[in-house]
């Protein structure tokens, strides 16, 4: 997805525009995670980036989209542009160092 929001509609209160946006991301990324797994992948990972236009977008951490929509709405911005672009991703183990696991049966 790759889109510039715009938060003015003479109709729709700003609120319920903010909601919208909210609501579409939501529905998107619902139907990339549905989607089918290449192989040896083992989950959906998004690159994700915000900003006012597109020359301006920085990259975001997914968690942080709601909260990048709400302050447009605090600034008073009349659109901004978002980017999330779902990518395979895999697991890695850590291991931890036996002297952290406790192994007593007390």
């Amino acid at each position: 997805m790759k889109k510039t929001f715009e938060l003015t509609h003479e109709k729709v209160k700003l609120e319920r525009r903010v909601d919208a946006v909210k609501h579409e991301v939501k529905k998107y990324l619902k139907r990339e995670r549905n989607k089918k797994l290449p192989a040896g992948a083992d989950y959906w990972d998004f690159d994700c980036q915000f900003g006012n236009t597109k020359e301006e977008a920085e990259p975001v951490q997914l968690s942080d989209i709601n909260k990048r929509i709400d302050q447009t709405q605090v600034e008073g911005l009349t659109s901004f542009y978002i980017e999330i672009i779902a990518k395979e991703g895999i697991r890695t183990f850590t291991p931890r160092d036996e002297e952290d696991i406790d192994f007593d049966d007390e």
